[in-house]
């Protein structure tokens, strides 16, 4: 297996040259740094010092801001500051008139879903096209755009992302919102809803609705409540759109803002006559929707008393929402016939108790309008049950919706505008206590020093100016939480300790310099409310409109119906089929270790595709913990297949021949060509292969590309371009992210091995294991890396960490939880070493730091670790070959591929399927820019092969790391107990499995699997 060659250790050893002589310089810097400094008796005497640090942290957060730009609601309060007037004419443009494109062979005129000459953009990368604008006079303006999303009859992949564009006027970004504007897709879930054998529902597919829309421009969390405002001076202006996705634009049509009323002015203008009190109200089942604008919005079972239809024990769709439906924007349309003409009020059965203490919002739409003011931000406050919600006013009056008789649409969309100023003071305080932070860095040097004194008043007055800032914006974020809250919850009471510890701080300003902890705990006070803020969680079941004067039907359960319900529940517990059946002889059993939706989603595959073509009969039952497999193989009672397995499990499962060798199984060998060498090595034990992964995980470089262009540094492609721009971002302010127990890209990219003599011991005692455990440990001890990273996602967002090394969820995270940073972000595969022809090599893999510590069989395990998920074939299984059929079926690229796209189909793009089958993985929708790193990476993929002992190997070099790094120890004689408490466990553990004798003798060997080249597999998937 070692893949350490001669030419390439004479490269890691040319680079570690390198490195020691950049080492020594550094050490010597900071000797000199360390005399001078210690002459320093007071405050006073840094003062001279000082400026620099204070203008660098100053000058970061400046920069950052201008990079994102400012909130529109601080735009927008400047406008009406210096009296911007409002637009008073209307005017359009047609998107086929566009005057520039950065790729015209992707744009091109033509019809389009019953409509002609409309632009057609095709594009799987970041492109740009260009209209001018013909502005008739000065003023501010809102926009609307007629599009539709391009769905090519060749595709075979279906995106349920929606398309995100950039806008800019004249190059310019007028606030931060403008740079990820929304277009979202429409959908409906299949309906009827079908059943499994045992009652259950099963997760309806959404189907996209292909239609026009006219899209009114908001922000993409519709956080605002009303359409966004465009300054536009008169004459020819140019709009520029950006985006990575394809589109059909018909028009944008600019006017004048739109004026909502207020309910007593709507009021006043309706019609006198009234619904009839004895119209039948018309009930809603929250669960029907008619359309959605996003795919993760999800219908759920409730077993609550009163929920309709009761779900009586079984998995009964009766509501809708929860925490699928709580990020802004997200809207839900149902379509309802009223009878008769007249005023009617509108009621719901809705639970909202996910967020103590909190209220939610929605905005409201009749017909696709807000009718008035009080339905922008619609108040549903904090219950712990479920509650009749009215839409009324704050005397509890209903409002009065006047509708015709016919056809009619009432739509509630997730809306965060109450907490909009809320969130823009939350950003501006974490800036500025951000800046005390790095510049009490800077002073200090991370030291506390509490011999030493300050005159922090005198020295530096901008320090105390940014906490008395800071603390002034929290108690505004304090009374705004609580005037729309109505709760002093922990959120307000949060914010209230923030603002009495920064007293405490400004009461004993000489004090601050020892305080670091202290304001680290009051920026994690001040941010806790975050998700409180982005965040507006509520289920409903039923919607019921009346007649105005007709009283509203009771919603909630009484006490009698409570104590059935909650009797019967008890009852049906005993009778459920809530227990895992084991392998029965009859049908073929199937563990899978993930959620109830995708056991669902499988039991439906297998019954449509599986059972048909091979005659096997198929039972897939949920598996909660992967330590129920331990004790179920303990008593018998196994699966005959086990499926979402953790990657350290299935070995030691093989070591006591409790799995199957899947590698005995005609067709293995054409199964695995889609599937890199290095990925499949974990499950390799004593000439077989015991499992086949289904997901896998691998690192990439994730790097902002406008703060590295800022700063003139290039995307680094080997380590040593990342030491060399490491005093670049640390001068600046920056730094660079490396997970803390990435040892496994380390250790074979230094020519290094994790085995030697064929398994018998640790590989890691040779000088290229002393050089990357040298490596992995001076990267934060000498070369200021950091050891604790509380989010990287967070640190990457705001612009702190602008580069950093991440698996593949930090994408999905980026593309769901970051729109603003849409085109300024990029994926660059992992930094490497040269091998002598030139040639980067990126090994990597499952980070071992995370892998399962053993089974459970005198070791600790966790399931789903590694970066991998598996599928295996127990041992005491009566049908393994019914059970190799299936992982057959289960693993090849059209079953991963349908897997995949149906589960984004329910969750969307953040529930990417990252399976490990290339064909698949290809199949599923990745743009071209995303596709490149990532092949790029796959080629290099290579886990570490697990033998008996070898949970030691990540325990020991992360208790190794620890000493070294946290306590000091030198990395030599660290490294080497390490080494030691190593080769003792697998000397145990091969006594225990007869690979040695009582007197510790050798008697056979592992003849452990060599992937010492690149997979060229890839190749055949790369675009020239």
């Amino acid at each position: 297996m070692a893949c350490s060659t001669e030419k390439n250790g004479k490269g890691k050893a040319a680079a570690a040259k390198r490195r020691r002589k950049i080492s020594q310089t550094t050490v010597m810097l900071l000797l000199m740094m360390v005399l001078l400094t210690s002459s320093l008796t007071d405050g006073s005497s840094v003062k001279a010092n000082n400026p620099k640090d204070d203008r660098l942290a100053d000058d970061l957060s400046r920069f950052i801001q201008e990079q994102l730009g400012p909130f529109y609601y601080q735009v927008k309060q400047q406008w009406e500051q210096d009296g911007f007037p409002a637009a008073t004419e209307s005017f359009s443009v047609k998107a086929v008139n566009y005057t520039a494109a950065s790729n015209e062979d992707l744009v091109t005129a033509g019809s389009y879903e019953g409509r002609q000459n409309v632009l057609i953009w095709r594009t799987n990368r970041e492109e740009w096209i260009e209209l001018e604008l013909d502005v008739p006079t000065t003023g501010l303006y809102e926009m609307k755009a007629s599009y539709n999303h391009w769905r090519d009859p060749q595709a075979e992949t279906t995106s349920f992302r929606p398309v995100n564009l950039a806008m800019t006027i004249n190059g310019e970004f007028p606030y931060r919102e403008a740079r990820s504007i929304r277009f979202p897709r429409y959908y409906h879930d299949d309906y009827p809803w079908k059943k499994d054998k045992d009652g259950h529902h099963i997760r309806p597919q959404p189907i996209e609705i292909e239609r026009w829309a006219e899209l009114p421009i908001t922000d993409r969390e519709d956080s605002y409540g009303t359409p966004l405002l465009w300054y536009l001076e008169a004459g020819t202006q140019t709009l520029r759109l950006q985006g990575s996705s394809s589109i059909v634009l018909d028009e944008l049509q600019f006017g004048p803002p739109s004026m909502i009323p207020d309910y007593a002015t709507v009021r006043q203008a309706y019609p006198a006559t009234a619904a009839s009190p004895d119209v039948e109200p018309i009930v809603i089942e929250a669960e029907a929707m008619t359309e959605k604008n996003e795919v993760s919005i999800q219908i759920l079972s409730d077993p609550d008393a009163f929920m309709t239809p009761k779900a009586n024990g079984k998995i009964i769709f009766n509501g809708v929402g929860g925490n699928r439906w709580n990020d802004g924007g997200e809207m839900i349309t149902w379509e309802f016939e009223v009878v008769e003409d007249g005023l009617y009020q509108i009621g719901m059965r809705a639970l909202n108790n996910l967020q103590f203490n909190v209220t939610a919002h929605r905005k409201v739409y009749i017909d696709g309008q807000v009718p008035f003011q009080e339905m922008l931000a619609f108040r549903i406050p904090y219950n712990r049950s479920w509650q009749k919600v009215v839409l009324n006013d704050k005397e509890e009056q209903p409002y009065a919706f006047y509708l015709t008789k016919g056809k009619h649409t009432l739509s509630m969309s997730v809306t965060y505008a109450p907490h909009k100023q809320v969130q823009v003071l939350l950003e501006q305080v974490n800036q500025e206590l951000g800046v005390v932070s790095r510049n009490l860095q800077a002073l200090t040097k991370g030291d506390d020093d509490k011999n030493r004194t300050w005159d922090i008043a005198a020295s530096f007055p901008e320090m105390l100016e940014d906490l008395r800032s800071a603390r002034d914006k929290i108690s505004v974020m304090a009374d705004l939480w609580l005037d729309e809250n109505l709760e002093r919850d922990n959120n307000y009471q949060s914010l209230r300790t923030a603002i009495s510890d920064i007293d405490k701080l400004l009461d004993y300003p000489n004090h601050i310099p020892n305080k670091k902890d202290t304001l680290s705990l009051i920026q994690t006070k001040v941010v806790s409310i975050t998700n409180q803020l982005l965040k507006s969680p509520m289920t409903l079941d039923q919607i019921i409109i009346a007649p105005y004067e007709q009283e509203l039907p009771r919603m909630t359960a009484n006490v009698w119906e409570k104590s059935v319900n909650g009797m019967m529940g008890f009852f049906r517990s005993f009778s459920e089929e809530t227990t895992l059946t084991g392998a029965d002889g009859e049908v073929l059993t199937v563990w899978m270790n993930y959620g109830r939706d995708y056991v669902n989603l499988l039991q439906e595959l297998a019954n449509q595709y599986f059972t048909p073509k091979t005659g096997i009969p198929v039972k897939i039952d949920l598996l909660p913990s992967e330590d129920l497999l331990v004790l179920a193989n303990a008593t018998g009672n196994v699966p005959d297949v086990a499926i979402g397995i953790g990657e350290g499990r299935p070995s030691e499962f093989a070591f006591r021949n409790s799995v199957i060798n899947l590698a005995e199984f005609e067709g293995f060998d054409q199964l695995i060509e889609d599937f890199a060498p290095g990925s499949i090595m974990p499950y390799y034990y004593d000439g077989g292969y015991y499992a086949l992964p289904e997901t896998l995980q691998f690192r990439l470089l994730f790097y902002r590309k406008d703060i590295l262009d800022h700063l003139g540094l290039e995307v680094p492609d080997t380590w040593d371009d990342v030491y060399e721009m490491l005093p670049t971002l640390q001068q600046n302010g920056y730094n660079f992210f490396l997970p803390t127990g990435e040892f496994l890209p380390f250790v074979y990219q230094n020519g290094a091995d994790f085995y030697a003599n064929d398994g018998i011991s640790t590989g890691l005692d040779s000088p290229e294991g002393f050089a990357f455990f040298r490596e992995i440990t001076e990267l934060f001890s000498m070369y200021g890396i950091d050891r604790q990273v509380s989010s990287f996602l967070q640190h990457f967002r705001d612009g702190y960490m602008p580069i950093g090394v991440a698996d593949l969820n930090m994408y999905l995270q980026l593309l769901v939880a970051a729109p603003e940073l849409t085109g300024w972000w990029g994926m660059a595969p992992l930094p490497g070493y040269p091998n002598s022809d030139g040639e980067v090599q990126r090994w990597s893999g499952g980070n071992i730091g995370m892998l399962a510590q053993g089974l459970g069989f005198g070791a600790q395990a966790s399931s789903g670790s590694g970066g991998q998920s598996a599928a295996m074939i127990m041992s005491k299984s009566e049908k393994s070959e019914e059970g190799w059929e299936f992982i057959r079926w289960w693993l090849s690229a059209p079953i991963q591929e349908q897997f995949g796209s149906e589960l984004e189909g329910f969750y969307g793009a953040e529930f990417r399927w990252n399976t490990a089958n290339l064909e698949a993985f290809m199949r599923l929708p990745w743009t071209q820019e995303e596709l490149t790193p990532i092949l790029e990476q796959w080629r290099w993929y290579k886990a570490m092969v697990n033998v008996p002992g070898s949970y030691f190997i990540p325990r020991e070099l992360n208790n190794a790391w620890n000493r070294t790094v946290v306590d000091g120890m030198n990395y030599r004689r660290s490294f080497e107990m390490a080494i030691m408490n190593i080769n003792r466990e697998m000397v145990r553990k091969q006594k225990e499995f007869g690979y040695r004798d009582e007197d510790n003798q050798v008697i056979r060997t592992f003849n452990l699997p060599e992937v010492n080249l690149p997979w060229e597999g890839v190749k055949r998937y790369v675009s020239d």
